[in-house]
């Protein structure tokens, strides 16, 4: 039986951070044992975002054009606007979001899986946040593409999960960055 109980995400892996200038990009890779298609519907398609994703959507993300992603989980609502800027179905995929920008890749592996790429530009301060809460994302996208759902694990609710805070600490670890809580100097 795989319920959301006996969830519990694994080590800290499959993440890198790249600098470029002031602008700081989280990379998430995960291999997935479902073909590209099957992938892309559950990145773009409003019913399968709404079991997996930190956001809901007014409409499916695979075609260029304006969207409404609704933040899920936020104290107050987060209604954003964004632009898909590139929807090259079952490839790639680009739009923005929490004022960053979001870029996914599919690339087929053999055996009919798919290496699944995310870069996501965040907030230095944020990227081992990011990192945990993706990774926790991943997972339940993984159970979801295996016909297990287990339910949307996202914000808040991922944030008091047992296996957040450690995942958090890790990634901040990898990326020798402060973890949030911990002492820093306001920027100025």
């Amino acid at each position: 039986m795989n319920s959301r109980e006996q969830y519990a995400p694994g080590a800290a892996s499959g993440a890198e951070v790249r600098k470029d200038g002031e602008e700081w990009t989280l990379v998430l890779v995960r291999d997935l044992s479902h073909p590209p298609a099957k992938v892309w519907k559950a990145l773009t398609a409003p019913e399968h975002l709404r079991e997996w994703a930190p956001f809901d959507s007014d409409r499916d993300l695979g075609v260029v054009g304006t969207a409404r992603l609704s933040t899920v989980g936020a104290p107050t609502p987060h209604v954003t606007e964004t632009q898909v800027k590139r929807a090259d179905p079952p490839r790639a995929l680009e739009y923005s979001w929490g004022g960053g920008d979001i870029r996914w890749e599919l690339e087929p592996l053999g055996g009919g899986g798919t290496r699944l790429t995310l870069w996501h530009n965040i907030d230095r301060r944020f990227i081992a946040m990011g990192a945990a809460g993706w990774h926790i994302c991943f997972d339940v996208l993984d159970r979801l593409l295996a016909g297990q759902p287990i339910g949307r694990i996202v914000g808040p609710e991922a944030m008091k999960f047992g296996g957040w805070q450690r995942l958090n600490a890790e990634y901040a670890k990898q990326f020798s960055v402060e973890s949030p809580g911990s002492p820093s100097r306001p920027r100025t």
